[in-house]
């Protein structure tokens, strides 16, 4: 290992796209998800995010956050209009596709219609899923904060179904990312299939050791 210290002024006065790759490589391997919403006319849109988090099993909530509003945000107007949204794995065979949502098309023109990815349905809800992921979530509307410090917005949504490849789905509960051929991303533009298992492990206690299951 060769460690370079690198300060706070450092990062301030790094050129600013070398410090946007430097900076969005630092949190590692991120989830890569699609993001399907319509607006009140119905006109799909699709885009992909990479700060989709876990936030409670009960209930079921998800987060993620938007980009800045300084900038086009088709995805959080459209889920504020309606109060549904849909996320979706990025798996191996449409990272092309699913990094190409991240353009910047007009609003009337359908990143599906655009990439070739199939925008389908779930009976009585309202966002369109990505045919193509072997697992998609649906979800309600249920928080949207503002962050001050970057004008971004945390999105929070509860989970109302899931469609995933049932082989996919283990005994306990456990979703194997593997078999989903579930990719992920670093920094901006780097994307990987599924990392290599290092193992399960039960749950710790402070009286045992690690232990594998």
């Amino acid at each position: 290992m060769n460690p370079l210290h690198i300060s706070a002024d450092d990062i301030r006065n790094m050129e600013h796209r070398f410090r946007v790759n430097f900076i969005n490589g630092l949190s590692g391997y991120k989830s890569a998800n699609l993001v399907g919403t319509v607006d009140s006319q119905g006109a799909t849109n699709l885009a992909i995010v990479s700060s989709v988090v876990h936030l409670g099993a009960d209930p079921a909530l998800m987060g993620l956050v938007t980009r800045p509003r300084s900038v086009a945000r088709h995805t959080i107007e459209n889920l504020a209009q309606t109060g549904v949204y849909t996320i979706n794995h990025v798996v191996d065979a449409i990272v092309p596709q699913a990094h190409q949502t991240s353009a910047r098309y007009p609003r009337e023109e359908s990143e599906f219609e655009h990439t070739g990815l199939t925008p389908a349905w779930v009976v009585g809800f309202a966002a369109p899923k990505v045919a193509e992921s072997t697992l998609s979530v649906g979800l309600r509307l249920r928080e949207i904060k503002h962050l001050d410090i970057n004008d971004t917005d945390f999105v929070i949504g509860e989970v109302q179904w899931v469609e995933l490849d049932g082989r996919a789905l283990g005994e306990d509960g456990f979703i194997d990312l593997v078999t989903l051929g579930t990719a992920c991303v670093s920094g901006l533009d780097c994307y990987h299939s599924a990392p290599p298992r290092v193992g399960r492990f039960h749950y710790a206690k402070p009286a045992s050791k690690p232990t594998r299951r």
